[in-house]
């Protein structure tokens, strides 16, 4: 009866497949995973549940998803250097739901990164955190706007007594002064919860910060951003069990249930694939975000940060009010085939969300396909020539996308070495 419809969807599906081959993606928020990871979806996993823990769980035939899920542990403990590694919240918002639900009660104070400034959702009224409290109060910057102010911030901290400040943003440019904070915290009874949504793959290979060895008590983070897994959630620290014991509740029952095993199984390849190659391609994002930046303010666009090198992380940030602000100039390079986010700025009041001023760009995607420096430099020219001189660039969009194709930093790029070896090897022969 609806065998037409479900068709439509299909097609509709095959369209975006083609469609996103053909786009630059600059999306902050996102990355591909490696064909190997992907071809682990829709596995017999996909329908299975297992709720609790390997070897203790509520459900029996859980044999072989138990081992997958004890070796992903033991591999991101390896990888962070923490005792404790939480595997089963299913995104990072789910993550920081069970951290909120089991150390945040009605009327603890809490200070967060203010949207403008760069802080998530989740952790502001409207999100998660509003959940458990309303007593939310913004952390201080410094007048560019992309730095806490580490003076205020202390001030506030010994007068406002909050149960936890929450560090890591939306808009993340810069590492957070966890290790200056964590003395006053500590004396104040403080936790440190940080979010590393955005920078878990270059935390992980120690090119951006090492939040637990600095003094956060906690850090969340979804796993599908500068970490290249499927998207889920993770929490690791280094704190006592009695208190992980309380995350452990707070993951199970208390924010998930079944964990979604299709994308777990995913996420442990992914995670063998940033133990493997994640040093050089931490590395090549860094210099790709600034080699981005620094382009497209020679070409005049408005990059912020400029006083401080522009950035430290896979982001770049734009203000582009000049040109129609970040709605219209990223439906207009959306047009064109280059995908990105309008963003509001640090300097813009939270009625701007709809209409901001800024544009957020992520290179870490268009990196894993294998682009680099030079790469970067023609991705500014095409903006400029789509933002500034006004013109169709979409073609040329399409011809540089084209020649990246194949997931690098992955076991994809040494069975594509191996092919074309053997390829070379027989047309010698």
């Amino acid at each position: 009866m609806y065998e037409k419809e479900v068709s439509e969807i299909e097609r509709q599906l095959q369209k975006q497949n083609r469609w996103r081959e053909k786009c630059i993606n600059l999306i902050a928020s996102e990355n591909v995973l490696s064909r190997r990871a992907r071809s682990l979806a829709g596995s017999d996993f996909a329908h299975r549940y297992a709720e609790g823990h390997p070897g203790k769980r509520y459900y029996r035939g859980t044999t072989y998803i138990d081992k997958i899920e004890n070796q992903l542990k033991i591999n991101l403990k390896i990888l962070f250097q923490c005792d404790h590694a939480e595997v089963r919240p299913i995104s990072g918002t789910n993550a920081n739901e069970a951290v909120f639900s089991r150390f945040v009660s009605p009327g603890d104070v809490v200070m967060v990164n203010s949207t403008p400034t760069g802080g998530h959702i989740s952790h502001h009224k409207e999100g998660s955190l509003g959940k458990f409290t309303r007593n939310i109060i913004d952390i201080p910057v410094t007048k560019d706007g992309y730095h806490m102010d580490v003076e205020k911030t202390i001030y506030l901290i010994e007068k406002a007594k909050p149960k936890i400040i929450v560090l890591g943003k939306s808009l993340f440019l810069f590492p957070e002064p966890v290790a200056e904070l964590s003395e006053v915290c500590q004396a104040n009874h403080v936790r440190i919860l940080y979010d590393a949504a955005h920078v878990l793959g270059l935390i992980a290979v120690k090119q951006f910060q090492r939040p637990l060895k600095e003094g956060a008590f906690l850090m969340t983070a979804s796993t599908h951003k500068t970490f290249f897994g499927s998207q889920r959630g993770l929490i690791l620290s280094n704190m006592e069990e009695k208190y992980w014991r309380k995350i452990d509740r707070g993951a199970f029952p208390g924010s998930s249930s079944n964990h979604h095993l299709d994308t777990l199984t995913q996420m442990a390849v992914c995670t063998y694939e940033m133990m493997e190659f994640g040093d050089q391609y931490a590395e090549d994002t860094i210099k790709n975000a600034q080699a981005l930046a620094s382009e497209l303010d020679r070409h005049g666009f408005d990059v912020q940060a400029k006083e401080f090198g522009f950035t430290q992380s896979h982001q770049v940030a734009l203000n582009v009010k000049e040109f129609r602000g970040g709605e219209g100039v990223s439906r207009t390079l959306e047009l064109n085939d280059i995908i990105v986010n309008m963003n509001m700025l640090p300097h813009e009041p939270l009625g701007n969300h709809d209409h901001p001023e800024g544009i957020r760009i992520g290179v870490q995607e268009m990196t894993r396909f294998g682009m680099r420096e030079d790469e970067m430099f023609r991705i500014a020219e095409l903006i400029k020539e789509c933002i500034i001189d006004k013109k169709v660039v979409k073609e040329g969009v399409n011809r540089l996308r084209s020649e990246y194709q194949t997931v690098r930093y992955s076991y994809d790029s040494i069975e594509k070495k191996i092919e074309t070896d053997s390829i070379k090897k027989t047309e010698k022969n």
